[in-house]
């Protein structure tokens, strides 16, 4: 299979092994804590929750770091990014540790809830400080025409992690002989555990072996606000990358009206507010649907970027994910959108693939941390955006049918755009950083 041999081909990079072992463990961590804050809030019985509390609880785990990242990205090009993910992982060990104490108590008092979703919300805003780091120390551990390759592997991690951490979570929660409180407690102890084993690895890189080989100066806020301004001028620049975060945002935003429609729909219309087990299972199925889709976007990329290459690819990829969304979408059943879940989840991972490419390759390394967690902010603020525009239009019941065309027409849209704006710049440029590249040579 192409997926093992591009993986060998990047496991051979020792620097490359510990970084996707670090981002695999993680990831699986951050899996259990998403899907337990989900299940809190999608799956009590004793409240029908609406699209707002969903748009709630997207705008606790994604915006804090989205509006702080950006003034601290520039630490990532400061800072060792290796000393950032021993940091950031230690701390959120003895934050899951705190959490599952808190859990284990039983305590219902309004200052453990609080201090509980606080340590969740700062657990989760640094992951994604995290993941930046990873991302823009990518390029350290791979050749130069390895971009597309794992810009491929890479991004099948998260939503891996994510089905595995909410498995384990899973199987902990409903199959273990404890009570409720303390299996809750147990899932949290694994989740610091992976955190432990992740900083234990990073720990054992040399302190540049992430990048960057020269730190920038320590800023001001305001020399922050400038540095970010010079990584704006720099995207400016960097044509291809500018148009990538910009249709990469566009799509999120589609997909999480997706997301939401869909999740209101089981929860509050496909099932009576007292089936919450009926509820879980189907909503399980689409989201690990979805999640099966991301992952399995590491086969499809590659050789559908040979054949049409980087920029005919993105523009196949948003008509697909149009005419899955105006047709299988449209059936308010079941199977039929477990099935589109999981294209439409493949095709968007897919797209992601394409613009991480593009960012990667165009990109000089001294803006690499700042345009990556600025890139990363634009993906989640994307989805906390859908969420707020789906609770405005939808009802409580999530069934909206102009919503969902409307959404298969918007990726009709962003595909035209695309294709557009992209032409003066030629298919070259979007293969740069790919061996399709190096063969055009």
């Amino acid at each position: 299979m192409n997926l093992v041999r591009d993986l060998r081909r990047l496991l051979r990079h020792d620097h490359f092994r510990k970084l996707f072992t670090i981002r695999a463990l993680t990831q699986c961590a951050d899996g259990t804590l998403q899907i337990g804050m989900a299940s809190h809030i999608l799956f009590n019985p004793a409240q029908q929750p609406n699209a707002w509390a969903i748009a709630a609880m997207f705008a606790i785990t994604l915006l804090p770091f989205s509006i702080v990242g950006p003034f601290v990205s520039g630490l990532l090009d400061h800072w060792s990014r290796r000393t950032v993910t021993v940091v950031v992982d230690a701390t959120r060990t003895v934050l899951a540790l705190v959490i599952a104490g808190m859990i284990a108590s039983g305590s219902t008092a309004p200052a453990v809830a609080t201090v509980l979703f606080g340590c969740l919300m700062v657990a989760l805003a640094l992951n994604r400080f995290v993941l930046a780091g990873l991302a823009a120390g990518l390029q350290h551990t791979i050749d130069d025409d390895e971009f597309l390759t794992a810009s491929a592997v890479m991004p099948m991690i998260g939503p891996v992690g994510v089905l595995v951490g909410g498995a384990l979570a899973g199987l902990v929660r409903f199959l273990s002989p404890w009570p409720v409180t303390i299996a809750d407690a147990v899932v949290f102890c694994c989740a610091a555990a992976m955190w432990a084993t992740s900083c234990t690895i990073a720990s054992r890189l040399g302190s540049k072996d992430l990048g960057p080989l020269e730190p920038a100066p320590r800023t001001r806020f305001a020399q922050t606000l400038a540095a970010l301004h010079d990584a704006g001028q720099h995207l400016v620049h960097r044509r291809p990358a500018l148009l990538g975060l910009a249709t990469i945002t566009v799509q999120r935003v589609l997909y999480g009206l997706t997301l939401v429609s869909v999740l209101v729909l089981f929860r509050n219309h496909l099932h009576a507010a007292a089936d919450v087990n009926g509820a879980m299972a189907d909503i399980g199925a689409w989201m690990g649907a979805s999640g099966v889709g991301f992952a399995l976007s590491v086969v499809l990329v590659p050789p559908l970027a040979h054949r049409l290459g980087m920029r005919g690819t993105v523009v196949a990829l948003l008509l697909a994910s149009a005419v899955i969304q105006l047709g299988p979408g449209q059936v308010l059943s079941r199977w039929p959108l477990v099935v589109a879940s999981f294209l439409i989840g493949w095709f968007a991972q897919s797209v992601k693939i394409c613009i991480d490419t593009v960012v990667q390759a165009h990109v000089d390394d001294e803006y690499k941390g700042r345009i990556f967690v600025i890139y990363d902010g634009l993906f989640n603020a994307a989805i906390v955006l859908a969420t707020v525009l789906a609770a405005a239009v939808i009802p409580d019941s999530g069934l909206s049918r102009a919503l969902l065309v409307a959404i298969g027409v918007g990726y009709l849209v962003l595909a035209a755009a695309f294709w557009l704006l992209s032409r003066p710049m030629g298919s070259d440029e979007f293969n740069r950083g790919t061996d399709l590249a190096m063969k055009a040579r």
